[in-house]
């Protein structure tokens, strides 16, 4: 796969790619990671990538050729996906994850300031993100969060495949919070580790680990009961 970040702050991504499971990921050559600036296709001596915006009001808005030309010289596949991170996108979910760990090439657009022009949207971008209703300052933050949550699920960039499908939310524990889970040592400060996973029958294991979820999802999340039985 390889991961195309567009940002005028190109030293945080860099920085974010070289930490980590995105480290392990391009070390093992599974992912490839590129950032480049939209400052470097600007023309004045300032490279400025913003102007007030037409009709007035405040903020700065994000102009469309310095974007747009920054995409088009990462000449991503066609038909890949082009992915602006913004409030007006789709709340990102596990499913969202799943489906763009499929994709050979992903280019991610970071917007700053007040927005960006509505052009870069007609012009570039195939969809846009939101991790939720709230604001930041920057993309970068966002954009770092969805890469890691896509990357994991890359075949051979965890130690473990099979455990990227029974995390929380995953296909494989249909779409529940992930059970509850104990390691070394057995007892400590007077909680010990249920019998049962210790016990070595794997198939009560199992069962045990199942109701745990549900019950995990029906304190933690109710609301994810509520989207499993209306489905």
């Amino acid at each position: 796969m390889r991961i195309n970040v567009v940002t005028i702050f190109p030293e945080t991504m860099d920085a974010f790619f070289a930490a980590g499971m995105l480290s392990v990921a391009k070390k093992k050559g599974r992912v490839e990671f590129r950032s480049v600036s939209p400052r470097e296709f600007t023309s004045d001596a300032h490279r400025t990538v913003d102007d007030a915006p037409f009709g007035g009001g405040p903020g700065m808005v994000m102009m469309a050729p310095p974007i747009v030309e920054a995409v088009e010289s990462l000449q991503p596949a066609p038909g890949s996906p082009v992915i602006l991170m913004g409030p007006a996108g789709k709340r990102f979910e596990q499913a969202d994850a799943e489906r763009l760990a499929r994709e050979p090439e992903l280019t991610f657009v970071c917007g700053r300031y007040k927005g960006v022009d509505e052009r870069i949207r007609d012009l570039v971008v195939t969809e846009e993100i939101s991790l939720g209703d709230f604001v930041l300052s920057g993309g970068e933050v966002a954009a770092a969060a969805v890469i890691e949550a896509i990357v994991r699920l890359v075949d051979g960039v965890l130690g473990d495949d099979e455990s990227a499908a029974t995390d929380s939310f995953a296909a494989g524990r249909d779409g529940l919070l992930d059970c509850a889970w104990y390691t070394r040592p057995a007892e400590y400060r007077g909680r010990k580790v249920p019998d049962v996973l210790m016990s070595g029958h794997h198939a009560e294991i199992e069962k045990w680990r199942r109701q745990s979820s549900l019950e995990r999802t029906r304190r933690y999340r109710p609301d994810l009961i509520d989207k499993k039985s209306s489905t």
